[in-house]
């Protein structure tokens, strides 16, 4: 617990305190963030606030994981029951959130060098997504861990609060599933990033709530000898995972105090397309994938809603929302982007709460019989 503490407090500081240094940076280099001109008009003020916060984010959290690895060294090993080095859960959830971070980087930059929002074209940002997913989903089902338990950071197997064993996809199947929920959450917390504290504020929410999935799971792990339940997860590295998800957690909760409305910096594709692309990798390495659409219900939402509307222009030429993303067509509405932000929020919250129930009741309907 002292790791998870330790972490969250150091990327939380970081990112508080470092985020002004960012702004400040970002707009002496004029990286501004140029807005559509086909969007809300309301947002043509926002016109030249500084992007790619995700930055500070990305090494708030590199340098938390780095501080809470420095407490578990000072642990006893009998007293830890997990290994202090770099762990290949910690590569491929880090991986993750750096490569995607760098793409968006990537994109961002050439929003801000060419003047306008056009970055990287979506085939050459998918192909990228499937790249870095396949890449992190080859370690992530390929490599085990030490003899006896070789335990994979992903399963072969669908999970929902746990490995569901008679769902077995094989390996091969739980790669492309690896893939396509890397791609699918990167794009959905991006979709989410369109008012000032929307994506950072609900991303604080769902990956915090992993944090706390991922430390109960550690606190019943299969594989700790401490461990005298009926109830086990089989999971490769909890801790590792509850630390990441702490300190990534707190940066953003940190990133927030300068994106609340009316934001200062934005975390632009940097910060979005990591942090959605982390989320999956923390749905696969808790063995919880299935839980995710209600533990994100917001992004979830989002991006069934932009789906929709794409799918019925392209059959029917009709639009069933005024504008996609959904929070776009609420401000079309005449609602106040904090009103949006406020009740979105509130619609985050409950998915994350109904979510954790589950994972709870799951637990306890087992116990109840030891």
């Amino acid at each position: 617990m002292r790791a998870v503490i330790v972490a969250a407090a150091v990327a939380f500081l970081i990112s508080i305190f470092g985020t002004p240094l960012a702004i400040r940076a970002f707009t002496r280099l004029k990286a501004g963030q140029p807005i559509r001109s086909e969007g809300p008009q309301t947002h043509l003020v926002k016109k030249g606030t500084p992007t790619m916060g995700g930055v500070v984010v990305i090494l708030a959290t590199v340098l938390a994981y780095v501080a809470g690895h420095f407490v578990l060294a000072t642990l006893p090993p009998d007293q830890l029951g997990a290994p202090t080095g770099v762990t290949t859960t910690g590569v491929v959830l880090l991986g993750l959130l750096i490569c995607l971070g760098l793409l968006g980087f990537i994109d961002d930059f050439l929003k801000v060098r060419k003047r306008n929002s056009t970055g990287l074209s979506m085939r050459k940002k998918l192909l990228g997504q499937m790249i870095i997913g396949a890449a992190f989903g080859v370690v992530a089902l390929w490599i085990p861990s030490a003899p006896p338990e070789k335990e994979t950071v992903a399963a072969e197997t669908v999970s929902f609060v746990k490995d569901l064993q008679w769902m077995d996809i094989t390996r091969f199947g739980a790669l492309l599933l690896f893939i396509f929920v890397v791609m699918a959450m990167s794009n959905a917390v991006n979709l989410t990033d369109g008012l000032d504290g929307l994506a950072t504020g609900t991303s604080v929410m769902v990956i915090g709530s992993y944090s706390l999935v991922a430390f109960w799971q550690y606190r019943h792990w299969d594989v700790d000898p401490n461990y005298r339940g009926l109830y086990t997860y089989e999971v490769r590295d909890p801790l590792e995972i509850a630390i990441i998800a702490a300190a990534v957690a707190a940066a953003c909760f940190g990133f927030l105090w300068w994106n609340a409305s009316p934001a200062r910096i934005f975390m632009g594709d940097t910060g979005s397309l990591a942090l959605g692309g982390l989320i999956a990798g923390l749905a696969f390495s808790t063995r919880t994938v299935l839980l995710l659409p209600l533990l994100g219900i917001l992004f979830t939402i989002i991006t069934v809603t932009w789906v929709i509307q794409i799918g019925s222009y392209q059959l029917w030429q009709r639009r069933v929302f005024r504008m996609v993303p959904l929070q776009h067509h609420f401000e079309l509405a005449g609602w106040s982007e904090v009103n949006i932000v406020i009740r979105f929020w509130i619609i985050a919250g409950l998915g994350v709460a109904a979510a954790l129930g589950l994972f709870y009741a799951d637990f306890l309907r087992v116990m109840e019989f030891e």
